[in-house]
């Protein structure tokens, strides 16, 4: 049964975070039956039809019969940017809220969920600068390119993965454009609707790395490489957005006959866990999320207690 609340109130925003493998669609889908509410995807690659077992998106039969949103809405081919989620995402919780029903957020990318819940506004962008530093990026690749970002912009660069040659491009545009560093227009901690609530899944990192080792292996094994072969007919290797995307990119050089299918995996495990370290990185920094632990018998309760305080 949902959660009794004030009706003058409206609504929480509620945002499950955490590493990826932490155990986030659970609690999500625990917190949507027991508020009322729907899901809301903020996993950048989720976002891709056909990205289903490296993304893991829940199938629909396991999704309790709870309606999810911003699944599913481009090809690979498309390029998706935070701009552009920002405006959908907010789109779609501010539709939620108007018919009283509590938006429950989950996803992978941290960036994504701060976009929507944060003032974060997006400098404008010079397609001429952009294409300079595009070709920039072409000649000397993405390492490269990061140490200049890294040498102008420190704080920016903590915050990136090396091998993302796009996001590179962008901050070094913005640096160029405004004079400012790039992290000055990332999102401040200032929520953009004061009736939010992050939740985080804490996890303790020995733990994390053996449900991601296991994850891997379990996608490989449920058809991974079949996936990114279909989906290399449909466009990904032409995808600026989804062809990046961790496992994808592995079982792609498997099939090119640059990796042998033990090294797609292993790779694979190893950039996941990189990319959870990161996110921890970033979720660290906030100190407005309230974390239960991923195993607490009543991890459901303690977040449940979480947004019941926006009430007082």
């Amino acid at each position: 049964m949902p959660e009794r609340r004030d009706p003058l109130l409206g609504p929480p925003i509620v945002a499950v975070v955490g590493p990826t493998a932490a155990g986030k669609t659970g609690l999500s889908l625990d917190l949507a039956e027991r508020l009322g509410g729907e899901v809301v995807n903020t996993d950048a690659m989720q976002v891709y039809r056909g990205m289903d077992i490296g993304t893991a998106k829940l199938p629909v039969a396991e999704r309790r019969g709870i309606p999810h949103h911003l699944l599913d809405l481009l090809s690979v081919r498309e390029p998706a940017t935070v701009a552009l989620f920002q405006e959908w995402a907010r789109g779609v919780v501010a539709e939620l809220r108007g018919r009283r029903t509590t938006p429950v957020l989950v996803g992978g990318s941290a960036l994504y969920t701060r976009a929507i819940l944060d003032r974060f506004e997006f400098p404008a962008t010079d397609e001429a600068v952009r294409a300079r530093w595009e070709a920039e990026l072409a000649a000397v690749g993405p390492a490269a390119l990061f140490e200049r970002l890294a040498r102008a912009d420190p704080e920016a660069a903590a915050r990136m993965l090396p091998e993302n040659g796009r996001r590179t491009v962008r901050a070094l545009e913005v640096i160029e454009i405004t004079g400012r560093p790039y992290s000055a227009s990332l999102p401040q901690l200032t929520y953009t609707e004061p009736r939010t609530v992050q939740v985080g899944v804490e996890i303790d990192r020995e733990t994390l790395d053996a449900r991601i080792e296991q994850r891997v292996h379990e996608m490989y094994d449920a058809g991974l490489v079949a996936e990114v072969e279909r989906l290399l007919d449909e466009g990904l290797a032409e995808g600026r957005t989804a062809s990046r995307a961790i496992g994808y990119a592995q079982a792609a050089a498997l099939l090119g006959g640059g990796l042998t299918l033990e090294e797609a995996r292993q790779r694979t495990v190893f950039a996941t866990r990189r990319f959870a370290r990161r996110q921890m990185g970033w979720l660290t920094k906030d100190p407005r999320i309230v974390w239960v632990p991923y195993d607490a018998p009543d991890r459901v309760e303690q977040a449940l207690r979480a947004v019941a305080r926006l009430d007082g």
